[in-house]
């Protein structure tokens, strides 16, 4: 049995171990996120360490602020991934997290925590279009799928660990363990390799092979290394043909069909009505409650539905490479839009004054956030990584991630008086037509890219599109 270094030759570990590196900012960011919860608790009431209670207008401009930071920086993080390499790029997300944490410990001015917490939106920024694209860079296609959804299980597993101790450590003792991890993760990845396909870029071939080596517990002039580079060399080639990147997913017909399956499966995963979900979960709960005394703390709920997300990531990351892309998706899409449609009906309900059973909120809510986290959310992000090659896989993250940013900004900002308006049972209603339409597409128009090159997903897209197009001139001569 031959080894290289102090593992088993082809051995995957590497590419494991430096996949949880690239995704620990990811858990810094989950940790941010879901700050706000517990947070907003205490400094909205008489025990507020700022000395007042912050206002309402206060705290909503600290929960929407990330979000339209991160809309241009989606497409800042995008170049910049492209032009200063993903390394350079993933240790900047992780001094701007360090940066938000420190903030956080040294004022209570409201300014200084709203900037803190815009600062969460380039971490946030960093995290999908980078985080996405050097795993996606460094993973065998064997285990591509599972390395792609640990994004989603760091993110949870964040929420988590930060609702768990927002429950059980004081306010600067939080902030300062937070510190930490941004602070390790510089430490640490300065020793992780950068991403082959980036180096190859720069001409730096030799350099590629290391990292590939290194990668896949080979040597460096192993037969299957030197493959795997020629076929990143092949890539950019081809991408060299065309100059201008935006355009020619525009003009190029395959490129605008895979463009518009990454742009409706990230559309879909933020409408599916997770956002708000979270936002009213309070309310169902405390609704839940009346007849089934299940009584549970705001922080409480909050953990319940962390530990629903961090299952569901898990799951993901599991069976991904078992069940495929395609149908995981589909199931996730289906289920989502399903209890979205029974929870909208629960409400409609209890409008009409129609006794329902009071565990219907309660399930619903958690089919919802569970399908969310081991579906939507972790499918959409590895199909969008998959679809394309290194020269426009940047700017198709920065883009889709930049309309999800923007779509959740209008969701915070106006789900509430909307559902005031019209009633909430038919917000919710939307958010099922749209997961149901989703799986639908799903079933047409999305391909299976599980352990397949970029060559034979283009092959199912543009044999979909002729189909279609026979189908039209059959339709036409009738």
């Amino acid at each position: 049995m031959k080894f290289y270094g102090i593992f088993e030759q082809g051995s995957k570990i590497n590419q494991v171990i430096c996949a949880v590196l690239i995704n620990l900012p990811v858990l810094s960011y989950g940790a941010s996120t879901g700050w706000m919860s517990p947070m907003t608790l205490l400094l909205q009431s008489e025990d507020s360490p700022k000395g007042v209670p912050l206002t309402d207008t206060e705290i909503s401009w600290m929960a929407a602020v990330p979000y339209l930071v991160c809309v241009p920086f989606d497409l800042i993080m995008g170049v910049m991934g492209d032009k200063l390499g993903r390394k350079i790029s993933l240790i900047f997300i992780s001094l701007v997290s360090a940066a938000s944490w420190i903030l956080l410990l040294s004022s209570f001015n409201i300014w200084c925590l709203i900037i803190a917490r815009a600062f969460v939106g380039i971490t946030m920024a960093g995290c999908y279009v980078t985080c996405t694209t050097y795993t996606k860079e460094i993973s065998d296609n064997s285990i591509r799928g599972a390395l792609g959804c640990l994004l989603i299980l760091f993110q949870t597993t964040g929420n988590l660990f930060m609702y768990v101790i927002g429950d059980l450590l004081s306010y600067n003792l939080i902030l300062w363990v937070c510190l930490t991890i941004p602070t390790v993760h510089v430490v640490v990845f300065l020793f992780m390799p950068e991403s082959p396909s980036y180096l190859v870029k720069k001409g730096r071939v030799e350099d590629a092979s290391k990292a590939l080596a290194w990668l896949r517990c080979e040597p460096e002039n192993d037969a299957k290394v030197q493959e795997e580079i020629e076929i990143i060399r092949k890539e950019q080639r081809n991408d060299e043909v065309s100059k201008f990147a935006l355009k020619t997913m525009f003009t190029d017909k395959i490129l605008r069909r895979a463009f518009q399956i990454a742009m409706v499966a990230t559309i879909a995963r933020e409408v599916c009505g997770a956002v708000p979900v979270l936002n009213f979960a309070g309310d169902i709960f405390k609704l839940a409650s009346h007849d089934t005394g299940l009584l549970l703390s705001p922080n409480q709920q909050a953990m319940l539905l962390g530990v629903v997300q961090v299952v569901g990531s898990a799951l993901a990351s599991s069976i991904v490479e078992k069940s495929g892309r395609k149908p995981l998706l589909l199931l996730s899409s289906l289920v989502s839009g399903l209890s979205m449609c029974a929870l909208g009906s629960w409400f409609l309900l209890r409008d009409l004054g129609i006794g329902a059973p009071s565990w219907v909120p309660l399930m619903t809510l958690c089919l919802c956030i569970f399908c969310d986290s081991s579906g939507l959310q972790p499918i959409s992000i590895v199909l969008a990584g998959e679809i394309f090659s290194f020269k426009y896989r940047g700017i198709v993250m920065a883009i889709t991630m930049s309309c999800a940013s923007f779509t959740d900004f209008l969701q915070l900002l106006f789900f509430k008086p909307l559902a005031t308006a019209v009633g909430i049972h038919v917000a919710f209603y939307f958010f099922g037509v749209i997961c149901l339409i989703m799986s639908l597409y799903v079933i047409l128009f999305i391909p299976e890219t599980k352990a397949r090159c970029l060559e034979d997903i283009y092959k199912d897209l543009l044999k979909s599109m002729k189909v279609k197009k026979t189908e039209e001139h059959e339709l036409t001569k009738v």
